[in-house]
């Protein structure tokens, strides 16, 4: 399967372009390049494996792991995530990367409760790490490189089974999206202070938007805006022209009440308007719109 760059849809082995989007496959390998994107990674690992070896025939296990690979692909994909890849019975998986969500990392973590909860449905144990940061993508060796991916898997190696460790940065990008509870930093090898890290419980359902707070700034273009809009006597402008209502269908107004073609806005006239009133940028625009021949006047 083709996995496109542009929406991460898959097409049909062999399509030049994306079923879903109509992305050219043929410019993805020059559009690939390394670059720095924060993105939120998901590190899920099987516990008491070795035991399961040991009881299991190495048929029925092999197909028990095929069945768990491909239900936490499912999972994370169904998300928007992608898989990086899977190591021993552990699963790797991205989300920001190919396609970018504002939302990815809530998507990791709705992404790692389900994980959790699919686990003993199949009769297995596992625990699971989640970390947001700044990684390096587009290399051919991997997905993401970074920090990040570094302490998403020492989080799910400190993780008990059955449990949900979430990083700092990744509790602070979905707020109060997520029910989580504290534990005591963690001492992860290669990191010289100890990390904080809060075990998930639950993912709440996305809060809608709040706009209480006033916007504040612009005064600058806001009262640019306003002086346009007096000096075109309260009508709209669309792209530097008065757009009015006449008989017979819409035309363009001068600004002297006469239909025909009106120069755009020029920045003198914000300017003067500023300065001299938005009476006086009227009359200028008024009059660069004279000394145009007017195609709709008779004669």
């Amino acid at each position: 399967m083709l996995v496109c760059a542009s929406c991460g849809h898959e097409s049909r082995e062999g399509a030049k372009f994306c079923e879903e989007c109509g992305f050219s496959f043929a410019i993805a390998p020059a559009a690939a390049k390394e670059r720095r994107k924060t993105v939120t990674v998901l590190f899920c690992d099987l516990t008491g494996s070795t035991a399961l070896g040991e009881t299991l025939d190495p048929e029925r296990l092999r197909a028990l792991l095929a069945r768990y690979f491909e239900r936490m692909k499912t999972i994370v994909e169904r998300h928007g995530g992608s898989v990086e890849k899977f190591i021993g019975d552990a699963v790797m998986a991205v989300f920001g990367v190919p396609v970018l969500h504002e939302d990815d990392a809530l998507r990791a973590l709705r992404s790692a409760v389900e994980m959790r909860d699919a686990l003993p449905e199949l009769g297995l144990q596992g625990r699971i790490g989640v970390m947001t940061g700044e990684v390096v993508t587009g290399t051919e060796e991997r997905l993401a490189t970074g920090d990040a991916v570094n302490v998403a898997a020492r989080l799910e190696h400190a993780a008990q089974p059955g449990e949900v460790l979430v990083g700092e940065p990744t509790l602070a990008l979905v707020r109060d999206a997520a029910e989580v509870e504290p534990v005591d930093p963690l001492e992860l090898k290669g990191k010289a202070e100890p990390v904080p890290a809060y075990r998930l419980l639950r993912v709440r359902d996305a809060p809608e938007r709040q706009h209480e707070t006033l916007f504040v700034g612009r005064e600058r273009e806001l009262a640019i805006f306003r002086a346009a809009l007096r000096a075109g006597d309260g009508r709209w402008r669309c792209r530097g022209r008065q757009v009015s209502a006449r008989r017979g269908g819409a035309g363009f107004d001068r600004g002297d009440g006469r239909p025909g073609p009106l120069p755009p806005l020029r920045r003198g006239d914000h300017i003067l308007a500023r300065s001299r009133g938005a009476e006086a940028a009227r009359r200028a625009a008024v009059g660069r719109g004279r000394s145009h021949r007017n195609p709709f006047a008779a004669g």
